[in-house]
């Protein structure tokens, strides 16, 4: 039974992760440190998808499952709980394409306020001289 907590936990996790490293610029409009630990994250789940590799939370969940009881799935994280949700039938390679730009026009209008805040807000404290 702890395997199996254990397994669904790193899933909420993992999922967290996933939407994190989506969505976190967000969270640097309201708090620009946000950007040390958003930036990281966003790079390794680009990294993960772009070299086509598994992330090592998957095999550790389905070794969790192992130990549960529980049979584990081929393929990664993203195939087997967000890809069906996701994706559904029926989507086309320039869909995906246009979820991914979506991403990254997102992430860089996000970073570019934040950015422009910044700047602003260093205008107003220099002092006038």
């Amino acid at each position: 039974m702890l395997y199996r907590w254990l397994a669904d936990g790193l899933v909420v996790f993992h999922l967290g992760f996933v939407l994190f490293a989506v969505l976190g610029g967000l969270l640097v409009l309201r708090w620009p440190r946000a950007a040390w630990f958003h930036l990281p994250a966003a790079a390794w789940a680009a990294g993960i998808e772009f070299s086509g590799r598994i992330c090592p939370l998957t095999p550790l969940e389905n070794h969790w499952r192992a130990l549960g009881g529980q049979t584990g799935y081929e393929g990664s994280f993203v195939e087997h709980y967000l890809l069906p949700t996701l994706y559904p039938d029926g989507l086309t390679r320039g869909i995906q394409i246009a979820i991914g730009l979506f991403v990254l026009i997102l992430n860089a209008t996000v970073y570019t306020i934040a950015l422009r805040r910044r700047q602003r807000r260093r205008l107003s404290a220099a002092p006038v001289a």
